[in-house]
């Protein structure tokens, strides 16, 4: 989850709301990549969660890239929390998951370059210490009782209020983990084409990288559990947001669903301030009860807009949220997806032409369907292996038209980043299905194998 964000001033005029969505617009030579990954740290011996104290911990692995590869830290009161380093951020989910927050890179050749720098940084830190580090999208036998909680004023605050709305959120909070990319846009049209694909299309992602289909300790009937809990979180910042395919949607339309998502905090002075379910509206009058008499200012809309939870999310850029955490080759490859559905515009458009028919019970129902039954999930009107291959396909054109090489020009493209997706859809095999054939197979039911096949 996001740090703290900063550097806005006072909310003078309700038009600001809008501008400040707004200019995250640039031209298309100045549109980046961002990828951001999350991974279960545990201990080799006992496969417990990792806590954030103790000589085997969170504290320690932070510590380590601090001090072994300089990274910055970030301190909340008088506990590393995080790093910072060139653009790129290492942050903590609410149970221990770490997570790299990529920088603003030009090419997937690099933000994979980037991944995995980070991943070799971290295994060299844990090895030494006892630690391993998985990728999967919710962890497969920890119960929530054996999750330590990070020390995170905003998690607090959460942890009380997710049973108040939702059955499932304490779950998202400390046992889940997901890879996502983050990407730009030219205008108001152009984010309003982007982020209708993107919330249409989301369900393929959640099929082609579904990677969760155990939860404390068995099979969970689920091939991405982590979209499961995703359901049943709080209806009033998930889903799907319909709104979205309805005429006039744009910067302004965003604005009025952002306004009527309760309120988590406020934050000053490096501390959290309980706002649980007030509004901003409120807020933007001088109204809000946990400061009265104060005015918002940027820096709080820009915090209220990451409490904001829907399959894909609009800030100064467009974040995808659908995909399961994973191997390596598919953090490599969410990016690869996107980047090639999004940044060609013949892409996009022919990604939108899949989808621009379908009505909101259509897309709600492929949601559901690509959680329970990944690749082999079917709606009617939707078979969702026929719709993969569009849209793998799609993805391989727009990179190909990119033509951004690689590896000092030696390779021509970045279409080679799909090949994971490939490989599936040859096969009809998501992770989780891999997984599950492991599991009643050679594992014999021993889920512990888990850890020493598919940690990084």
């Amino acid at each position: 989850m996001s740090i703290p964000q900063s550097g806005g001033g006072p909310i003078e005029h309700r038009d600001q709301l809008a501008e400040y969505l707004a200019s995250g617009s640039k031209p298309k030579e100045d549109w980046r990549i961002g990828t951001e990954h999350e991974k279960f740290g545990y201990c080799k011996d006992s496969h417990k969660p990792l806590p954030y104290d103790g000589d085997r911990s969170i504290r320690v692995v932070l510590e380590g890239l601090r001090d072994r590869f300089n990274w910055d830290p970030v301190l909340e009161g008088d506990k590393i929390i995080g790093l910072t380093r060139d653009g790129a951020n290492v942050s903590l989910e609410p149970g221990g998951q770490l997570e790299l927050s990529g920088a603003p890179l030009e090419t997937i050749h690099q933000t994979c370059d980037e991944v995995n720098e980070h991943l070799r940084e971290v295994k060299s830190i844990a090895d030494e210490v006892g630690v391993g580090f998985i990728g999967l999208g919710a962890a497969p036998e920890w119960t929530h009782e054996q999750m330590p909680m990070m020390p995170k004023g905003r998690y607090r605050l959460m942890t009380d209020y997710m049973p108040k709305v939702g059955t499932h959120g304490t779950q998202m909070m400390y046992r889940t983990c997901t890879v996502q990319v983050n990407l730009d846009f030219a205008s108001e049209a152009d984010m309003v084409q982007k982020l209708r694909v993107a919330l249409a299309l989301q369900p393929v992602a959640t099929a082609l990288f579904a990677n969760s289909p155990f939860f404390e300790g068995k099979p969970n009937g689920h091939k991405s559990w982590r979209s499961r809990i995703w359901r049943d979180l709080d209806p009033s910042r998930t889903g799907t947001l319909p709104f979205v395919f309805e005429d006039g949607m744009g910067f302004e339309r965003y604005v009025d669903y952002a306004l009527d998502v309760p309120m988590y905090f406020v934050y000053r002075d490096g501390k959290y301030i309980n706002a649980l379910g007030q509004s901003f509206r409120d807020f933007l009058n001088g109204e809000l009860p946990a400061l009265p008499g104060e005015m918002p200012t940027l820096s709080d809309w820009a915090d209220h807009l990451t409490t904001i939870f829907p399959e894909a999310r609009l800030k100064k850029y467009l974040e995808m949220r659908g995909a399961d955490g994973g191997q390596w080759r598919r953090l490599c490859a969410l990016p690869a997806l996107w980047v090639g559905l999004l940044y060609d515009q013949s892409a996009l458009d022919a990604a939108w032409d899949l989808c621009k028919d379908w009505d909101l019970e259509t897309r709600d129902r492929l949601r559901v369907a690509a959680s329970v039954d990944g690749l082999q999930a079917e709606v009617p009107g939707v078979t969702m292996m026929d719709l993969a291959k569009q849209v793998v396909d799609i993805a391989q054109a727009g990179l190909k038209a990119r033509a951004r090489p690689g590896a000092g020009g030696l390779v021509p493209d970045e279409t080679h980043f799909l090949s994971a997706l490939q490989d599936s859809l040859e096969t009809g095999q998501a992770p989780a299905d891999e997984l599950l054939a492991r599991y009643h197979g050679d594992w014999n039911g021993d889920l512990s194998r888990i850890y020493g096949e598919y940690s990084y």
